[in-house]
Formats: C-alpha cells, structure tokens, sequence
C-alpha cells in the first residue's frame, strides 16, 4: 500500500511540476497604443495551466463570461483592481472579458489543448459591443494559427 501512494504523490508533483503560471496584464493603454486591452488576447494554455491576471493599470478586473466556457471549466469573476488566477481544468475556448470595458474591445480568448469545439457556443454568448467583434476575429486567428 506504501508503495502505491508514493507512485500517485509522484505523479501527482510531476503534473504540477508541468504547469505553467501565465501572466496577462490588465491595460488602459499597451506598447503599440491600443486602450482598453489584455497584454495577451490570444492566449493558449494546457489543463493544470493557471492564469494570472494582473492589473497593471487601474480600472480593469477579469472574468469569465457566462455560456463562453467549456463544458466543466469553472467560472470566475476578479474584483476591479486586483489580481485573480484562473484555473485551466478543461480543454476548449474561454471567452474573458474586463467587464466595465468589454463594449470597447477589452476580451481575451483563452485556447486550452488546441481544441475548438465550443467556438459556436463563445460565439453565441452574450458579449456586448466591440468584445462581440473581437471575440469572433480571436476565434478565427485562433483557428487561423492553430498548432
């Protein structure tokens, strides 16, 4: 029995030991003049990935957008002004959004395993303004660059 659980506690460290810590700020204005945006829109990750979002400049908060995740993937919502991780537990898309600055453009498309099956399903939740636009032109790069 010893022996077993010494097994499954390595697996487990050696997943964990694979996961990647992916850093995307929050920004009223990027390099290239941009406002409103993610430092990363298009973002691919693997199941056990974490995603951090940090609010480099004031204003902005993270979350993720109802009937824009996969099947399982749990949702969250990030305070205005403070960090919040999200926790890649599914494969498929995952529409992200800075929730008082989505109309003008503020989402991220998170591409988890290469895998587009629920692009229909972002497509059809509810994303007001630019983000609505910007979601479809990430989807299409992302089906564009796919691996």
């Amino acid at each position: 029995m010893y022996k077993l659980l010494s097994i499954v506690f390595l697996i487990g460290s050696s997943v964990a030991a694979l996961a990647d810590t992916i850093e995307v700020e929050m920004l009223t204005k990027n390099d290239a003049g941009d406002r409103m945006v993610f430092s990363q829109e298009l973002i691919r990750a693997e199941i056990g990935d974490v995603i951090l979002f940090l609010p480099t400049d004031r204003s902005h908060n993270a979350q993720s957008v109802k009937g824009a995740l996969p099947d399982g993937q749990e949702s969250f919502k990030g305070k205005q002004n403070k960090a919040v991780e999200y926790l890649v537990t599914e494969t498929g898309l995952s529409a992200v959004v800075c929730a008082p600055h989505q109309a003008m453009g503020m989402v991220a498309l998170i591409v988890v395993g290469n895998d587009l099956s629920n692009a229909q399903q972002v497509l059809d939740a509810r994303l007001r303004g630019k983000g609505k636009d910007k979601i479809k032109a990430l989807i299409e790069q992302a089906k564009a660059t796919q691996p």
